[in-house]
């Protein structure tokens, strides 16, 4: 149940983003605006359920360099989203369109949304939009702007059961000699890697520990994280190592081209499809529903 002062989040609003402190809109050169107009009126302009959502979120941020990073985060998706999926709903989007968006400004696949289109973004900006984003479908969740989708439909979290599975998809994979995509499952499982981070990984990344090893990876945010290699995952990263140049990814699709979210999610589902996960539950998973929400949770899913 949404408490009354969580409700009123979404109905208390000021007149438009730019009555936010901090959003004032820059029109003109001088005028004294704190951030574009065009990203004001992209707000301002949305159905009148998503434009209280956001003004309510950003209305919430901690700070000024928060609301406007904020700002320019979602002006930047919405943008995206309009040309990528133009018939999803602002409050309609979920992880695996931020996912999308994020690997499109990773690799410079952003047309519009973006002072220079064509040209990758940095990873810690990225990382930054991500986790404005990630607030912002957290925040309208909690605030009720969004319903709940149905335990049935497939996008609930995975349980400690089904991770344990999967894991035997992963030894069914390597058993059959498609070491790549075991790799790529087994770190998707133990360590919620995101896609970009599986197709940037190289030998740098890996570092022999006693007992076994860890793998180095980025975070949301753009930070180094360090996860336990799987045990399944272990003489296959050697050899991967060992056959890489020094900055080279360690792995790629069969035809050599780097990993993307197409490949990954088909990895992952035919991980759960030998592992004996449901036909039904099996094709809908995705890579971003491998993301622990806590770091507890990863630990207490292990086996």
């Amino acid at each position: 149940m949404v408490s009354p002062a969580r409700a009123d989040a979404l109905t208390d609003v000021p007149v438009g983003a730019g009555q936010i402190p901090g959003l004032r809109p820059r029109r003109n050169p001088g005028d004294g605006g704190e951030v574009p107009g065009a990203d004001v009126d992209l707000i301002d302009g949305l159905d009148p359920q998503a434009r209280r959502a956001v003004d309510a979120w950003l209305r919430e941020r901690p700070s000024t360099a928060a609301r406007q990073l904020g700002l320019q985060a979602m002006a930047s998706f919405l943008r995206w989203l309009s040309v990528a999926e133009p018939d999803v709903a602002p409050l309609a989007a979920t992880g695996t369109h931020v996912d999308a968006y994020c690997q499109a400004a990773l690799t410079g696949g952003l047309t519009v949304g973006v002072r220079r289109p064509g040209r990758p973004l940095a990873k810690a900006t990225v990382g930054r939009r991500r986790t404005a984003l990630a607030s912002f479908y957290a925040f309208v969740w909690r605030c009720g702007a969004l319903r709940p989708r149905r335990a049935g439909d497939g996008m609930r979290p995975l349980t400690r059961q089904e991770r344990r599975l999967l894991r035997q998809g992963v030894a069914h994979l390597a058993a059959d000699g498609r070491s790549t995509e075991a790799v790529a499952v087994a770190l998707l499982v133990s360590c919620g890697a995101s896609v970009s981070a599986l197709a940037g990984m190289t030998a740098e990344d890996v570092h022999a520990v006693a007992g076994g090893g860890i793998v180095t990876l980025r975070d949301s945010r753009g930070d180094v994280v360090a996860f336990p290699v799987p045990p399944l995952a272990r003489p296959f990263l050697r050899a991967m190592c060992r056959s890489r140049s020094a900055g080279e990814p360690l792995l790629r699709r069969g035809d050599g081209q780097a990993l993307d979210l197409e490949w990954v999610t088909g990895a992952l589902v035919e991980a759960a499809l030998v592992a004996g996960i449901p036909e039904q539950r099996a094709k809908v998973l995705h890579p971003h529903m491998m993301r622990a929400p806590t770091v507890s949770e990863l630990v207490h899913s292990a086996p």
